[in-house]
């Protein structure tokens, strides 16, 4: 009996054991490889690069708000406050699918309208698409991520303009200029200067350099303020009767902040802490950028006030904060791909250019209230042409070298940048301020300009007890 037991227990081991080493030694089909996932380094670092950039709005704000009169410090930093308001929402709907989507050489697709497809993946979003071997923007970082960064240059951007048409432009035509001029001239730049397959740029283009917006930002903006200037004419005041600023210590305070947010301006335009290596020579671009930042605005500080001290006598607070900002300025478009020696002369050369742009724009008499064109459509031409002139492979294994080692080329491949950003802010900063001029109007009434814009446009003032700059 016992014998029978065993057995019959045998036999039913033996037939459940088969299946099972059946299965023990059947070949396991290969798991499928995760997806790449995000840096959580580039991500931090990139998202903070990001808020640094949003921050030099409000810079913006209070260094332009201490240039004017009291009567209009409220309407002139609500027209950079406002920027973060439109783009804000219109760089989500449009505006990102306009400037990075895949589509022509002069503007993207719609295919990202609404961020539709836009999510926190990393790479091959751009898959399909020519040149083929580019796939992602930033592979280390969420395309969200890429995205949002981006927004904070198309905020700033046309927050620039405002000081060129301080104290007189009405609000609601500035407000409906900033949406046109963000979609029709910004977006189409961009694309062409850094979106893949785009017309100027490294990924498929021409090849121009523009590491963090000399182009796209600082030409453009320029150009269309002196457009601007131009077509909506002087302030009635001028040139008879000129105030001086109101504020100084705000206009220290707001290059302050826009000397700190420019270093998430041009290190985050490395979109990576990560190094590399170029030929035998180490790189690390994000650190390069930020070195080459701060020693281009220090350096066009210094030179500003020697100009100063030397011409006109004293050096000045708002000379110092002027040439900082034309330095910064001047060595967006080379931040990555040049050496710190080279940053030292981009600030001194660009500040010199734009201290005698100024005194220029002056005797041509037109009104660009606070220099915009001077300092940043000048600034940024300058920059443009030296980083043709300065730029080194060595430095960033993904740029050229310039004029310097030998590449002779690069400064026309950069020329035929500059003069398509000409042309495109100046034509299309034209037609979109005629439109609104036919439409809407593009100026306050006389007498509120005289009476300032502060209460006539917002129902509020700065300073409710100081009247003193009032007209009797």
């Amino acid at each position: 009996m016992l014998k029978k037991v065993f057995m019959i227990g045998a036999i039913t081991l033996l037939i459940l054991g088969v299946p099972l080493m059946g299965n023990a030694f059947a070949q396991t089909p290969a798991a499928a490889p995760p997806p790449p996932t995000a840096d959580t380094g580039d991500t931090a670092f990139m998202l903070i690069s990001a808020a640094l950039v949003l921050l030099m709005t409000p810079g913006l704000a209070f260094f332009y708000g201490g240039f004017v009169r009291s009567r209009n410090v409220l309407n002139t930093l609500m027209m950079s406050f406002m920027l973060m308001a439109i783009v804000g929402v219109t760089w989500i709907l449009w505006g990102y699918s306009l400037a990075f989507a895949p589509g022509l050489p002069f503007i993207g697709g719609l295919q990202w309208f609404g961020l539709n497809g836009v999510g926190l993946e990393v790479t091959d979003y751009l898959k399909g698409s020519n040149p083929p071997e580019i796939l992602s923007y930033a592979g280390t970082i969420p395309h969200q991520a890429f995205m949002i960064y981006q927004a904070m240059f198309a905020i700033i951007t046309p927050a620039l303009i405002s000081g060129a048409i301080a104290e007189r432009m009405s609000f609601r035509a500035y407000s409906l200029f900033v949406l046109l001029w963000s979609t029709f001239v910004y977006a189409p730049l961009a694309h062409m200067v850094w979106a893949k397959g785009g017309f100027l740029g490294l990924a498929g283009g021409l090849g121009a350099l523009d590491f963090a917006g000399g182009t796209v930002v600082h030409i453009s903006s320029g150009v269309s303020a002196l457009v601007a200037a131009i077509v909506l004419g002087p302030r009635k005041t001028y040139p008879e009767r000129l105030s001086p600023p109101h504020n100084v210590p705000f206009i220290l305070l707001g290059a302050g902040l826009l000397w700190f947010g420019w270093f998430g301006f041009n290190a985050g335009s490395a979109l990576s802490v990560a190094g590399g290596t170029s030929g035998n020579v180490v790189t690390n671009v994000a650190t390069t950028a930020f070195v080459a930042t701060n020693t281009a605005a220090a350096a066009a500080a210094l030179m500003w006030l020697i100009l100063e001290s030397v011409l006109r006598g004293k050096p000045t607070a708002v000379g110092a904060a002027t040439g900082a900002v034309a330095g910064l300025v001047g060595i967006t478009p080379a931040a990555g791909f040049v050496t710190p020696l080279a940053a030292i002369l981009i600030g001194f050369i660009t500040a010199f250019v734009c201290f005698y742009a100024v005194s220029f724009k002056h005797k041509l008499q037109i009104d660009d209230a606070l220099d915009t064109y001077p300092v940043h459509g000048v600034g940024g031409t300058v920059g443009a042409i030296l980083t043709a002139i300065f730029a080194t492979a060595q430095v960033n294994s993904a740029g050229k070298d310039g004029v310097l080692r030998g590449n002779f080329g690069e400064l026309g491949v950069e020329l035929v940048a500059i003069v398509v950003a000409y042309v495109i802010a100046a034509v299309g900063t034209w037609i979109i301020l005629k439109i609104l001029d036919a439409t809407v109007g593009l100026r306050v009434k006389e007498e509120q300009e005289y009476q300032g814009l502060d209460i006539n446009e917002h129902g509020e003032e700065g300073y409710n007890s100081e009247f003193g700059d009032r007209p009797k």
